[in-house]
């Protein structure tokens, strides 16, 4: 046909779904992140800067919750797509193939890990903020009530979580820094 462009990547199924996945997971996690940040400003707004809650305290016990929505687009939206970005500039440029098995790997540790992950900083970054609306300004004790009191929990949850992810996150680099050191034939 005159006028068509070839596509220069070649394609795979494993590519295709692990894009596919990746963006739609991108897409909402943007949606979730903005929600997160709109979120986050209205509970800032309902507790006010007082005697009992001075500016300092005021930034420590949101600082949880405002940190939610950094994480989210960076965690949630920008890595998926760089990854993504990073898999057709690979075949763009003819250099190695990714192993499917390796991208299916990656995106089943990743992505759990970040919405767990996410899921916990949002859960204690209201714990704060709902703990501080309701009278309690002691952050120490607050910070020690958070998912019933149970330092185990509390660090078997954040370690699983972020065990998930990073392990993801890992498995993903790896592969991609061996796709670069081959290059497919011409």
């Amino acid at each position: 046909m005159a006028g068509r462009l070839e596509n220069p990547v070649p394609e795979s199924a494993s590519h295709r779904q692990f894009c596919r996945t990746h963006l739609r997971f991108a897409l909402l996690m943007l949606i979730v992140a903005l929600l997160a940040g709109i979120s986050f400003q209205e509970s800032g707004r309902k507790v006010l800067v007082t005697a009992e809650v001075p500016a300092g305290a005021h930034l420590e016990f949101i600082l949880s919750l405002a940190l939610v929505h950094g994480h989210l687009v960076v965690m949630g939206v920008l890595l998926p797509l760089a990854f993504t970005w990073m898999l057709h500039l690979a075949g763009v440029l003819g250099l190695g193939t990714v192993p499917p098995r390796a991208l299916a790997w990656g995106t089943r540790l990743y992505l759990p890990g970040v919405c767990l992950t996410s899921l916990l900083m949002l859960v204690k970054g209201y714990h704060l903020v709902l703990g501080v609306r309701h009278g309690h300004t002691d952050f120490a004790a607050l910070n020690a009530s958070f998912l019933g009191g149970s330092h185990a929990l509390r660090v078997a949850a954040f370690g699983f979580a972020h065990a998930l992810m990073g392990g993801g996150l890992v498995l993903l680099a790896w592969a991609f820094w061996k796709a670069l050191g081959s290059r497919q034939a011409a």
